[in-house]
């Protein structure tokens, strides 16, 4: 009589993104000059934790377009616009892991489909954390990660900008993504 093997148990675990607590920013370079900065306050999403082994884990998040702000209406008013993020077509800026690997204690590299514009790309973060486990003086188990990337813009269809009088542009290409999650466990 042959045996069948029992099969292994998972600890896997949600941990839904608690919105008042996260942040996505992102900088790019204006004029060839100077850094600007914007974020995006709305941010949704889980992370499922597998605490025997994190590279099972997984992670997925959304990102309201039109909750961006770079502190000038103008400016945020043609981020919005059929120009770059065209937030009426596409509302929503999505990540799905398709990877995540241990590079060293407290630090991941995440990689997964980024879709910004309608536009999905492969793209790997790095990740600190998550951090140990911590009760909130409400009861709730909360963890955190801080994550970054670096994607050209144009890879995503956000290809609007101005030649500048002096030579260069005004837009840069390169925008580096930092991402300062905190997670809820999930009842």
């Amino acid at each position: 009589m042959a045996g069948t093997a029992a099969p292994v148990q998972t600890s896997t675990t949600t941990w839904n993104i608690d919105p008042a607590h996260s942040m996505a920013e992102f900088k790019v370079k204006h004029m060839m000059i100077a850094n600007v900065k914007g974020q995006f306050p709305k941010v949704s999403g889980a992370l499922f934790l597998d605490e025997s082994d994190l590279a099972n884990s997984r992670v997925e998040a959304s990102i309201e377009a039109s909750s961006i702000h770079t502190r000038d209406e103008q400016r945020d008013a043609h981020l919005k616009s059929a120009d770059f993020f065209d937030v009426e077509k596409f509302p929503t800026l999505h990540f799905k892991s398709t990877n995540i690997g241990i590079v060293r204690d407290g630090e991941l590299a995440v990689e997964g489909d980024l879709t910004i514009h309608g536009v999905t790309r492969k793209v790997r973060f790095s990740v600190e954390g998550p951090t140990p486990p911590a009760k909130d003086p409400w009861g709730n188990t909360r963890v955190a990660i801080s994550a970054t990337t670096n994607i050209n813009r144009k890879d995503f269809g956000l290809t609007w900008n101005a030649a500048l009088e002096t030579g260069g542009i005004l837009v840069g290409d390169e925008v580096t993504i930092t991402l300062d999650v905190e997670f809820v466990k999930a009842a």
